[in-house]
């Protein structure tokens, strides 16, 4: 999975095994190494593969992204929802407060 997202992103870039060998400063033979998964970049290299193509280092290694799936969503509006902060719960007072600013009604607050 590495390898084939590392020459992927390549691809798309429309680089040369040369050109991303330059880029790492590493040899070409290196970046082949890695491609086949004949060897696997430090996580000091990951890092700046990630860094290099714009991607994250789960997104490399073939992780699926947490994010999205960690991601929850609420409308502030709905009362059957608790909200929290820093793990403590967000009163109903502060809540309305937030609705006003959301609304852009700071003039209505207290």
């Amino acid at each position: 999975m590495l390898g084939n997202n590392i020459k992927e992103l390549r691809k798309s870039k429309r680089m040369t095994q040369r050109d991303l060998a330059e880029a790492m400063k590493v040899s070409q033979q290196t970046v082949g190494a890695w491609e086949t998964e004949r060897a696997i970049p430090g996580a000091d290299t990951l890092s700046e593969l990630a860094d290099y193509f714009n991607v994250t280092t789960d997104y490399l290694l073939g992780r699926p992204d947490k994010k999205d799936e960690d991601t929850k969503t609420a409308d502030i509006d709905d009362d059957d929802v608790i909200f929290t902060y820093e793990g403590r719960r967000i009163p109903k007072e502060d809540l309305e407060l937030i609705r006003r600013i959301m609304r852009g009604t700071r003039n209505d607050i207290k």
